[in-house]
């Protein structure tokens, strides 16, 4: 049974706030756009009809609905498992079998992560089906539903057996300095799976095929090579199959980097559109935002893991949650879960670094394209067509988003236009 002492209240405390917190913003959002959501952004005028500003208002509202329910849900689960006495009774039945350590963690991780992924089925299945099909997004059939789940369910598997696997084989065999191996090992996963993924795993879920329209590629080649980048190819991939989101990125390591298009981005933008769009990405490239991010990422995974380090071997902890004796990867799962609530009040500080590194992109793009004129409507587009919210919550944004609002966006890109007009 768990004991009631400071390390355990502080937690719930920490925890109660996270949850309230969260639901508090969403609330504070959707009550924002409600009272705002039939106006049009100035600089939307005469782009946006009613109607379609309507739809816009419903589906975020319902979509942050939905949401919330499910953080609500994930929240009660993680309570249920962390304060019943699910762990110690799991544990016992996984010790019961006399396995080797390292096989008793990936025992027990992955039947957690299978319980959590089948409890998870239902939200997928009501978001897919029933939301972004009513909104005239999804088009994703229950065969190709179930496909993917089952590949990813294998890879997911595989790539984290692979690391947990070797987190646990560590913890055991190098007992003092576990954590800077598996450090050095996580950060040469993830440069590895950077560098495969376009050519081993996206391949797997789309079928990736050179660009069709060669007017297009070719002018996509000329942007690239204006500003010193070479890249394996410029590709369009069959999203539409699943969705009608429309998307473009930048993908690979070295000479698997390409240029990924969604064919329905292809279909609905003009070629000056498409091209502002990759400016823009290739300023995130030219600007070393990607790397900044991995190093800043590595950084805090380093300190974070010596953290893990000093507090896994923490009698009290194994105490709270109703262990008699420290496991070390029953360690691992009650730190992480102990410090969720303090990862998600520091989500403002990666979202404003992000917004920054956008605005860097917008400027590139201009003095790359010489004009912001396509990347306003490129924005324009993608807003009716992704039936964005032009409306968030100030507080809600600055919070969440990775991105500039798109009215705050839009109009900062317009002010930049205006200066160069004589």
């Amino acid at each position: 049974m768990v004991q009631w002492n400071i390390l355990l209240i502080a937690f719930l405390a920490a925890f109660a706030a996270s949850s309230a917190f969260r639901l508090l913003i969403a609330y504070m959002n959707v009550r924002h756009l409600r009272r705002h959501g039939h106006d049009v952004p100035e600089v939307f005028e005469g782009e946006i009809d009613e109607a379609t500003l309507a739809r816009m208002t419903a589906y975020t509202a319902e979509s942050a609905l939905f949401g919330s329910i499910a953080y609500f849900f994930d929240d009660a689960v993680t309570l249920l498992v962390l304060l019943s006495g699910f762990l110690p009774l799991l544990v016992g039945i996984i010790l019961s079998w006399h396995l080797h350590f390292v096989l008793s963690g990936l025992v027990f991780f992955g039947i957690l992560a299978l319980l959590s992924g089948i409890l998870d089925i239902p939200f997928s299945l009501y978001s897919i089906f029933v939301i972004e099909k009513r909104y005239g997004f999804s088009t994703m059939t229950v065969r190709l539903w179930i496909t993917d789940l089952i590949k990813g369910l294998l890879i997911s598997g595989i790539l984290s057996g692979i690391l947990f696997g070797a987190m646990l084989a560590l913890v055991y065999y190098a007992e003092h300095t576990w954590w800077l191996w598996a450090w050095l090992f996580f950060s040469a996963f993830q440069i590895l799976i950077l560098w495969l993924y376009p050519v081993l795993i996206a391949p797997l879920f789309n079928k990736f095929a050179p660009i069709e329209d060669e007017a297009l590629k070719e002018a996509i080649i000329a942007l690239m090579a204006k500003v010193g980048l070479k890249t394996g190819g410029v590709f369009q991939i069959d999203a539409g199959k699943r969705s009608k989101h429309t998307n473009a990125y930048f993908t690979g390591l070295g000479k698997t980097k390409r240029i990924v298009l969604y064919d329905t981005l292809l279909k609905s933008h003009t070629p000056e559109e498409i091209l502002s769009v990759l400016a823009h990405e290739a300023g995130h490239w030219k600007k070393r935002h990607i790397m900044k991010q991995l190093i800043l990422t590595e950084t805090v995974s380093l300190a974070f893991l010596y953290l893990v380090y000093r507090l896994v071997d923490w009698p009290l902890l194994y105490q709270t949650f109703g262990f008699a004796e420290k496991l070390p990867y029953v360690g691992l799962l009650l730190i992480a879960a102990l410090f969720g609530p303090v990862a998600f009040f520091l989500t403002p500080i990666g979202a404003m670094l992000t917004r920054r590194y956008e605005r860097e992109a917008d400027d590139f793009c201009h003095s790359l394209v010489g004009t912001t004129i396509p990347m306003i409507n490129a924005l324009k587009r993608l807003a009716k067509d992704n039936l964005a919210n032009l409306h968030p919550h100030p507080f809600y944004a600055w919070f969440y988003y990775s991105h500039p609002p798109l009215t705050e966006r839009i109009a900062r890109l317009m002010r930049m236009k205006d200066s160069q007009e004589p």
